[in-house]
């Protein structure tokens, strides 16, 4: 049973079970249930906004950097501060040449499928991803996933919180709407390699799994142009207040994405045209 589901299985009131002795049943640390989340400072939120312009701009950026162009901009924290807030942000360094200190590549949980792939039909490959989005007063974070082919978005979330049941709920509802993909395509999150998702995919039994090279730059260039194109053309212009408005936005313009952007790489034709037409 996963962490959220059992901590909400602790009832403070049960006058039979102690709190301590529910935690024992329940295999859950007496922390965790007292645990509360402090929240984010405002100055760390305007921080958070910063850091994820320079990431989308250019995602080669490592904390090193990020700290010293922050620095730039008048805006002076430590690099472990840049640390703990990409983390929570979910940002991942794109490196532009191979990892040197990786030793084991073949010690990823499951291969990266899609080099040297001919991808010619709708449904071949999905890839899936999760991105930070700010709003005016905190943040939350959008799931997506593509379907390559066509560049058509299948299904998208989102969500205050990243967790793995969130995420195969999405792929659950597009698997509904569109049918099974071949090959889904993820980075290494901890989301992608949970037991809850890991365990829905194989279980679909003719879906396989890929997962990225650690900081590839290619590997998942489809999904992140489409965060980077909903940032620049939607959310960053008019920035939304609260999760409702959020999700409006990204609905307005993911249909917007779907129905009438065209796009260069297939012909200019829109990702609705190209799904439908192969589908």
């Amino acid at each position: 049973m996963p962490l959220k589901q059992r901590k909400k299985l602790v009832d403070g009131a049960d006058a039979t079970l102690s709190i301590s002795d529910q935690c024992r049943l329940l295999r859950l640390h007496r922390s965790v249930f007292y645990y509360k989340h402090k929240g984010i400072s405002s100055e760390d939120l305007d921080i958070m906004v910063k850091m994820d312009r320079l990431h989308v701009e250019d995602p080669t950026r490592g904390s090193r950097r990020l700290r010293r162009d922050l620095k730039l901009i008048g805006v002076c924290v430590s690099r472990s501060k840049v640390r703990r807030l990409m983390g929570i942000m979910g940002l991942k360094t794109i490196y532009t040449r191979p990892r040197t200190t990786v030793s084991d590549p073949a010690a990823y949980k499951y291969p990266y499928l899609l080099r040297g792939l001919r991808i010619d039909r709708v449904n071949q490959v999905w890839q899936i991803d999760i991105s930070y989005i700010p709003l005016k007063r905190g943040f939350m974070y959008l799931v997506a996933i593509i379907d390559v082919y066509s560049r058509y978005i299948v299904g998208w979330s989102v969500s205050n919180t990243m967790q793995a049941e969130w995420v195969v709920d999405c792929v659950k509802q597009a698997i509904r709407l569109h049918g099974i993909p071949e090959i889904i395509n993820s980075d290494q999150g901890s989301q992608f390699t949970s037991e809850e998702y890991v365990g829905y995919i194989t279980g679909l039994k003719t879906v396989k799994l890929s997962m990225d090279g650690k900081g590839r730059a290619t590997d998942d260039a489809y999904i992140e142009r489409f965060f980077r194109s909903i940032k620049y053309e939607k959310l960053y212009l008019h920035e939304p207040g609260d999760g409702h408005e959020l999700f409006d936005r990204c609905k307005t313009y993911i249909s917007f994405y779907n129905e009438q952007r065209g796009h260069s790489s297939i012909g200019d034709s829109t990702p609705s045209q190209m799904f439908n037409r192969a589908a």
